[in-house]
C-alpha cells in the first residue's frame, strides 16, 4: 500500500524553524519524485519544492527560496522540509506527494498520492 505519513508542523514565532518530514512507505523515496505543497486558507495548493529520484536539487518557490531546503534520506526512506526564518504567511497546511514518476512535476493535479497534511503555523 502506497502511503505518505507528514509529520513535524506545529506553531512557531516568526523568525523560527521547523523540520516537516515524509515517511513513505510502499515504495523507495529514492524512485520517484516526491513533492512538498502548502495550502493556506483561502489559497489554492502551491507546490514548494520537489526532489527528483536523482536528488538533484530544484528551484523553489519565489515565496521560499533561500530559507526552506528539501532534502531525502533514503535509508529512512523519509523526504524532509527544512524551513528557517518562517513568516507569518508562511501559515498553512502542508503535504507531501508523489508524482508516481521518476521525475517531478509543477503542478499538484500530476502529483498522484498524497499524505493527509501537517498544519504549520507562524504567529507571535
Amino acid at each position: 500500500q502506497l502511503q505518505l505519513v507528514e509529520s513535524g508542523g506545529g506553531l512557531v514565532q516568526p523568525g523560527g524553524s521547523l523540520r516537516l518530514s515524509c515517511i513513505v512507505s510502499g515504495f523507495r523515496v529514492a524512485d520517484y519524485g516526491i513533492g512538498w505543497f502548502r495550502q493556506a486558507p483561502g489559497k489554492e495548493r502551491e507546490e514548494i519544492s520537489c526532489i527528483p529520484d536523482s536528488g538533484q536539487t530544484l528551484p523553489y518557490a519565489a515565496s521560499v527560496e533561500g530559507r526552506f531546503t528539501i532534502s531525502r534520506d533514503n535509508a529512512k526512506n523519509t523526504v524532509y522540509l527544512q524551513m528557517n526564518s518562517l513568516k507569518p504567511e508562511d501559515t498553512g497546511v502542508y503535504y507531501c506527494a508523489s508524482t508516481g514518476y521518476y521525475a517531478c512535476r509543477r503542478y499538484a493535479s500530476e502529483f498522484d498520492v498524497w499524505g493527509q497534511g501537517t498544519q504549520v503555523t507562524v504567529s507571535s
